[in-house]
């Protein structure tokens, strides 16, 4: 099955921004995050935000497995065949929405049949108003908040003579980042949390964000999605380009990256 996803968009954008709002009454509330089998915790928002976006992705596009982080860990990974699929983070960064400090986003990724990003919309609920961005093989787009249906182009930079402006996990940094940092010329260092580390280096703002942790493919997709559309790339530590639907739906570890 191939599918076209220009003419998705507004409706993903939509339905980000409809688990947006579905997030932020609950993260206004006295909330309780509970444990899942990893250790993960999750929230009432992220299984609100999800079951908004599965049923709204399966009204639009019937037929393509929805591959979505809440409903993986409880009864596991549907069939994705040969064809295209959603992959879904509802609630990226749990933890920082645990921690109320406002870096966590929606996530909302399109893999079509080559295992390649098709399509990739970031919304972070609690920033702005509700900061938006969407990734698609015309361009990468930004968008300022729910009444902003235009948007405004984004492009990653190239590398400043000074050094780069490196981005680091707040909840995920360990010594290989740290070791690897000390081989890079680095002109700024800055935490963030979620998917918003990609968004940054799209919108030119930052350079770099290494990781070396293995993460699941929907932590991913919708920032490579939105990186790739605005110039840079995702590749592994071997060089490889960081493509999708792999055994168990995880990442190796990878290098996110302005131009070249």
């Amino acid at each position: 099955m191939t599918i076209a996803a220009e003419p998705l968009a507004p409706a993903v954008l939509a339905l980000a921004r409809a688990a947006g709002t579905a997030i932020m009454a609950i993260y206004d509330t006295a909330f309780e995050a509970r444990t899942k089998a990893d250790r993960s915790p999750v929230t009432d928002a992220d299984e609100a935000a999800e079951a908004l976006i599965v049923a709204g992705l399966q009204r639009l596009a019937p037929g393509i497995p929805v591959v979505a982080e809440e409903s993986v860990a409880r009864h596991g990974p549907p069939q994705i065949g040969n064809g295209p699929f959603w992959l879904v983070d509802p609630l990226d960064g749990t933890r920082e929405f645990v921690s109320r400090n406002g870096d966590f986003t929606v996530n909302i990724a399109l893999v079509g049949e080559d295992r390649r990003l098709l399509l990739g919309v970031v919304l972070a609920p609690a920033c702005d108003s509700g900061v938006a961005w969407l990734g698609l093989p015309s361009g990468a787009r930004r968008f300022a908040g729910a009444a902003d249906t235009d948007g405004v182009v984004i492009r990653a930079r190239r590398m400043p003579p000074g050094g780069a402006t490196v981005l680091v996990s707040r909840n995920h940094r360990d010594p290989e980042t740290d070791g690897w940092l000390k081989t890079q010329t680095v002109a700024a260092e800055v935490t963030a949390g979620s998917s918003l580390k990609f968004c940054c280096i799209a919108e030119g703002q930052a350079d770099l964000y290494p990781r070396f942790a293995s993460i699941k493919e929907w932590d991913t997709a919708a920032g490579q999605a939105v990186l790739e559309a605005a110039g840079g790339a995702v590749v592994t530590w071997e060089g490889a380009p960081l493509t999708y639907g792999k055994p168990g739906f995880r990442n190796p570890g990878f290098l996110a990256r302005g131009l070249a």
